[in-house]
């Protein structure tokens, strides 16, 4: 039997209201439990979504906890911007490896695999270790991909954040066990049961800003072993008789510049941009270089500490 999450007036929620109620029914659960969670965000559109989700959990209250957002130093300019304005109405704090941006470690020359691990697996395990954070939100949701739909919501971390799929709690009618032992941490996800067209119409419903690269402009790109890359600063090196090219493109999903790949695409608008995918059958991580690294699955990485 599943629990079910009734609107106010007793109605039958729909499909979004429902969400809507088990993600912040998450967020008190987790808050009243532990003693220093905080959230990651990633300035993507999840994050824009778990963001407004906890607003609503605690309204007219602030957020009674962080924000966290670990900066590799190889966003898209504009996510930059849009983080910006949000440290404007709530506490955000930023984490960047100096130690690794000291070795010069970055996506061209260090190759995805490493800059991954250095700049944004060690660099949050370091900012969750310095404050002390016995939890911590995430916007990762099952659909994405197959490692993510192994995770609980309430998600246990071994001593060293070490995540072990096989040793995960067992979560019956949506009962939750924050009980944690010395040294365990847990990373919590209050959209693990939402979909990517979830998360537009949930947008669009909500009239949530999200970060203008999602959808479609004239955009300086190159091709690479066939995935679209943004030339987003004077730091991307040209290969020899490269030119960018200004094409119509947009980003499904936001991460490091040169390792996020875009899409051709016509959707300026959220119902544009729904209709749109509604008509695709590719992944939406397609675009990430990070996923199909040689030796190193996305598993293997969560295992290390990847969120």
């Amino acid at each position: 039997m599943t629990e079910t999450f009734p609107t106010p007036s007793g109605a039958r929620a729909s499909h979004l209201d429902e969400l809507e109620a088990e993600a912040i029914h998450i967020f008190r659960e987790a808050a009243a439990e532990l003693e220093r969670p905080v959230m990651l965000y990633s300035i993507g559109k999840d994050s824009s979504v778990l963001l407004r989700l906890a607003e609503k959990a605690f309204a007219p209250a602030p957020l009674p906890f962080p924000l966290l957002h670990v900066d590799t130093t190889w966003k898209f300019r504009e996510m930059y911007a849009f983080r910006d304005e949000i440290a404007k109405r709530h506490r955000l704090l930023v984490q960047i490896n100096e130690e690794g941006v000291a070795q010069g470690v970055n996506p061209f020359d260090s190759g995805s695999e490493a800059h991954t691990r250095i700049m944004k697996t060690e660099a949050l395990r370091a900012a969750l270790d310095l404050h002390k954070f016995d939890a911590a939100f995430g916007g990762a949701r099952r659909d994405e991909e197959r490692s993510r739909a192994k995770e609980r919501i309430f998600s246990i971390r071994e001593p060293g954040h070490r995540w072990d799929p096989r040793a995960q709690r067992p979560e019956p009618w949506r009962a939750f066990n924050t009980r944690l032992r010395p040294g365990q941490t847990l990373r919590v996800f209050p959209m693990s049961n939402w979909t990517e067209l979830d998360v537009w119409r949930y947008i669009e419903r909500e009239h949530i800003p999200v970060v203008p690269l999602y959808f479609s402009a004239p955009r300086p790109v190159v091709e690479r072993e066939g995935v679209l890359l943004m030339v987003d600063d004077d730091r991307f090196p040209l290969h020899p008789g490269e030119t960018p090219a200004l094409r119509s493109v947009r980003f499904r999903t936001l991460g490091c510049y040169p390792l996020t790949g875009a899409v051709l695409s016509t959707a300026t608008t959220v119902g544009e941009l729904i209709h749109e995918m509604m008509a695709s059958r590719r992944s939406e991580r397609e675009g990430r270089v990070i996923d199909s690294d040689t030796g190193a699955s996305m598993e293997a990485k969560k295992r290390e500490g990847y969120f």
